[in-house]
């Protein structure tokens, strides 16, 4: 997958809601629920690059292997990749 970055959070929700993650580690039907379980409501950045055979979006396998999303001062990633189990992080900037 080609890398891609977003700064309409309409259009974030819209990509993400068509991404599946399975394997091993953070897994979802969904990946938008996903990440507003966590409290992400208002994302104002994505970037998504890599490619994880066990990501699957609009039901393609081989979707990008890590998610930045941003909203404000918080930040969470979740990468994955071939062989490797996925993982999720939350941080704050200053």
């Amino acid at each position: 997958m080609q890398p891609v970055t977003i700064a309409d959070p309409d259009k974030i929700f819209e990509l993400l809601v068509d991404v599946e993650l399975k394997g091993e580690g953070v897994t979802t039907d969904n990946l938008m629920e996903y990440v507003m379980d966590e409290g992400f409501m208002e994302p104002i950045y994505l970037n998504m690059k890599g490619e994880d055979p066990e990501a699957y979006y609009k039901g393609q396998a081989n979707a990008w292997a890590v998610y930045q999303l941003r909203e404000w001062k918080r930040v969470i990633i979740i990468s994955g990749g071939s062989g490797r189990e996925r993982r999720m992080q939350i941080t704050e900037t200053p």
